[in-house]
């Protein structure tokens, strides 16, 4: 399944994604319009500002904004941030492959043949998205 973090953090991007202008836009009104816990969202935003997604700015009129277009900002880029590995198994991944301890000979092995499958048909879907095809 996927995550809160993953969830409220598309929901929150997309939020930013469809404000007419890109001023910067308070925690709590994001957190208030998604039904997000203010603390759980600042934490969320926080990595996706160090990940180069988003901008902050300080003070009176401060929050969060997006800096880069949202056509710019693909789905697997955000997923992999939030979630982590798109694959279910260590063994089905591309950048965090791990061998299964239990498993003998991984090309006979019917579980991981089933999760590549998944894997790649779930990341044509994120990598053919961006938010804006999401958010508009």
């Amino acid at each position: 399944m996927l995550s809160k973090k993953t969830k409220y953090g598309i929901k929150a991007l997309t939020f930013l994604a469809r404000q007419k202008d890109q001023t910067p836009v308070a925690i709590a009104e994001i957190a208030k319009a998604e039904h997000i816990s203010i603390k759980f969202l600042e934490s969320i935003l926080l990595l996706l500002r160090h990940s180069g997604f988003l901008g902050a700015k300080k003070g009176k009129g401060g929050g969060y904004y997006l800096i880069k277009e949202p056509k710019d900002i693909n789905m697997a880029k955000v997923y992999r941030i939030l979630e982590g590995p798109i694959a279910l198994l260590p063994c089905a991944s591309h950048n965090f492959y791990e061998k299964c301890d239990d498993c003998t000979d991984e090309s006979l092995c019917a579980v991981r043949k089933l999760m590549m499958e998944v894997r790649d048909n779930t990341l044509m879907i994120l990598e053919n998205n961006t938010l804006a095809d999401i958010a508009f």
